[in-house]
């Protein structure tokens, strides 16, 4: 797949994948459902998903699924190189295009969100990763799936009866039952998007601007992240299966380096700027600072027992570094203040701080970048001072101000040049 990660590419990976692992230990939180152990998660009797556990009753004994998958599929990280991969199926045909995209879920009920994607089944089979060059025909059917614009007819033949339990993952949505897969049949002729197509068929173009040009052409970040997972971008010799839950965020980390290049040429916002958007559960809120890029991000749950936070920032002159506090997360926040700085040509230093609240429901990272790109959408309070900006900032969140004044990089680093410049100008007027 990556060449994108230069010679360490494997590395790489493999680092996304721990960090995936670190992110499982950080965000088991109260659920209303479960009580916090997704994996005791039930289906049969929790009360949000009804119509879906209705649906997939009928067909529970059932060996053979067909239905219209939105497209979507999944890649396992569990026996990496060697991983399960397989699609993602409702047992239902019909327009399933809203099933994937989170980019439409942010004014859709939890509980609805959460009975589309338990109602996808997931057939299963074990690949190794380095198929992806050379796929036979289950991986080359899947391959061809990932490729599709619209929803696509697909029957599959399972190996065993389907275990009727959701599956929550760290970085994706959930997904519902699953089991392993014997035959994979797309039923009908995919329709392809054009940018998809040359992208596709170009060996010779490395991941990092496949991905790029994609996003340029306006193919949507899903569907970017189900092409690089299944080893469909990249020069020939690096492609592979990858992890789906890495490929969400190597996407956005890729797409947040080519913007964040373009941003540090532009010159510096006008005024403080101070963006909030609350939806499912959580808030983001985003303090845009005039100055050089800097980006800095607080993850703060709310729980019965108090807070935990978690943080991570970037600075001038720093060299990059995975954010192994707030992990995937912080490059999904990190996107959409660059496409705003980028699209009004501006360059800022950002604080955000994601929040969430008791009564939430593990839905995946999307769910930051979609808040964000809402809050930063949304019309801005303005300020001349920073002080007048935090004061404000402190009455939107329920973070403690003195978590974010002792702990910032970004604010101390603003701060201690107002006293520099009070200091200079007090010199002048002397």
């Amino acid at each position: 797949m990556v060449e994108y990660f230069g010679n360490r590419a494997l590395a790489s990976l493999r680092r996304y994948g721990a960090a995936a692992e670190a992110e499982s230990s950080q965000e088991k939180h109260v659920c209303p459902v479960c009580r916090g152990d997704y994996k005791k998660c039930r289906l049969e009797i929790c009360p949000y998903l009804k119509d879906a556990r209705d649906l997939l009753r009928k067909i529970r004994a059932s060996k053979t699924v067909f239905g219209s998958s939105p497209p979507s599929a999944l890649v396992g990280s569990w026996g990496y190189p060697k991983v399960l991969a397989g699609p993602l199926v409702p047992p239902i045909q019909a327009d399933t295009s809203l099933f994937d995209q989170p980019q439409k879920w942010l004014e859709i009920p939890l509980n609805d969100i959460l009975a589309m994607r338990v109602s996808m089944i997931r057939g299963k089979k074990p690949v190794k990763v380095f198929d992806a060059r050379k796929p036979g025909r289950l991986l080359e059917s899947l391959q061809e799936l990932a490729m599709a614009r619209r929803p696509t007819d697909v029957e599959l033949e399972l190996e065993k009866e389907l275990k009727i339990s959701p599956n929550f993952l760290v970085r994706a949505s959930p997904t519902g039952p699953s089991a392993p897969m014997m035959k994979i049949i797309v039923a009908e002729n995919p329709s392809v998007l054009k940018p998809v197509e040359r992208v596709v068929s170009d060996v010779d173009l490395r991941a990092s601007e496949a991905i790029m040009e994609l996003y340029s052409a306006g193919v949507s970040e899903q569907h970017i992240v189900r092409l690089l997972s299944m080893g469909l971008l990249g020069s020939k010799r690096w492609r592979r299966l990858v992890p789906t839950e890495w490929s969400i965020t190597a996407v956005d980390d890729q797409l947040g380096r080519r913007l964040r290049a373009r941003v540090k040429r532009n010159p510096w916002l006008n005024e403080v700027e101070l963006y909030s958007h609350l939806a499912h559960f959580n808030r983001v809120t985003v303090l845009l600072l005039p100055g050089p890029w800097m980006f800095e991000v607080f993850e703060i749950w709310y729980r019965a027992g108090g807070l935990r936070a978690y943080h991570d920032a970037e600075l001038p002159r720093e060299p990059d570094r995975w954010p192994e506090n707030v992990g995937g997360a912080y490059h999904a926040l990190r996107l959409p203040i660059l496409e705003k700085l980028d699209r009004e040509g501006r360059q800022a230093s950002a604080l955000v701080i994601a929040e969430i609240y008791e009564g939430w429901i593990p839905l995946g990272v999307w769910r930051f970048r979609e808040i964000c790109r809402a809050a930063v959408k949304s019309p801005p309070l303005k300020f001349g001072e920073i002080l007048e900006a935090l004061n404000e900032l402190f009455k939107k969140v329920e973070a403690p101000a003195d978590l974010i004044l002792r702990r910032s990089r970004v604010l101390k680093f603003h701060l201690r040049q107002m006293r520099l410049t009070d200091l200079l100008m007090q010199n002048t007027l002397k």
